[in-house]
């Protein structure tokens, strides 16, 4: 069985709204190819909710869904609405993008999915997923394109 971790006290008082600025990145995402990583980078800085229920065996555990080739997601949300449209008895637990990539990679999830009901599904795909995981954050250059910025450890 997967113990959950303590919460992060960072994210005290947080009331579970969805930030319109995600949404709207996620809403475009079905555009132009680097919509797709705005959507992404735009996770990065975001509070997100896992969702939490009992499994087969009634231990409580995050949640993954199987695509029809197979393949398994590892679900978050961005807002409690999005969490309570898709299943209104999910623990919902404030993480961020890093620990839920590290989430997917822990339980050999393919790729991680956001907001599964709506308004907005994105599916970040094994390729970022390890990247994120290691605690790299993906962010829009000034120049144009993409980086990985990476947390560095003081010296």
């Amino acid at each position: 069985m997967r113990q959950l971790g303590s919460p992060n006290h960072g994210f005290a008082g947080d009331r579970g709204e969805a930030d319109p600025d995600v949404r709207a990145a996620l809403a475009a995402a079905g555009g132009e190819p680097d919509d797709y990583l705005r959507a992404v980078a735009a996770l990065g800085g975001a509070r997100l909710l896992l969702p939490i229920a009992p499994d087969a065996d009634g231990d409580l555990s995050a949640v993954r869904t199987t695509s029809a080739d197979g393949r398994t997601g590892l679900l978050v949300f961005t807002g409690q609405d999005a969490l309570l449209a898709w299943n209104p008895s999910a623990r919902p637990v404030p993480c961020t993008l890093d620990d839920v990539a590290a989430t997917a990679v822990e339980t050999g999830s393919a790729a991680i999915v956001v907001d599964l009901a709506g308004p907005a599904v994105l599916v970040i795909e094994a390729t970022l997923v390890g990247e994120l995981a290691a605690g790299r954050r993906l962010v829009a250059l000034d120049g144009g394109g993409f980086g990985w910025l990476s947390r560095t450890s003081p010296a």
